[in-house]
């Protein structure tokens, strides 16, 4: 039972931090942020995002902008889910790095 509320938040989670984030990133031309995957902890308190960031040369770079303004995006993210949850979880955010881990082995596989 547990487990069920545990991926329909993270999913609501998911999709409003996408969300979030392509409006952030609407006037900055060029880069692509998406959110692959959201994880919530079993108390709820606790959301870790991995993030696909495009072009990847500026991952880290977006990252820490991310995380120095990770109370902001908490906020909207409250203002967007207030009435399907309570509490809004702290925010935990890494680099999705799965893709360039495929472009990377296909690149192995061709040689």
């Amino acid at each position: 039972m547990q487990e069920t509320r545990q991926n329909r938040i993270a999913r609501l989670l998911q999709k409003e931090l996408a969300s979030i984030f392509q409006s952030q990133t609407r006037d900055m031309h060029g880069v692509l942020v998406s959110v692959t995957r959201a994880k919530v902890s079993p108390d709820l308190s606790v959301c870790t995002a991995y993030l696909s960031i495009f072009p990847s040369e500026r991952a880290e770079e977006l990252l820490k902008n991310i995380n120095a303004n990770e109370k902001t995006i908490r906020y909207d993210l409250g203002q967007r889910v207030r009435n399907q949850l309570r509490i809004i979880p702290e925010l935990r955010f890494f680099i999705d790095d799965s893709l360039d881990y495929i472009e990377r082995i296909d690149e192995l596989l061709k040689k």
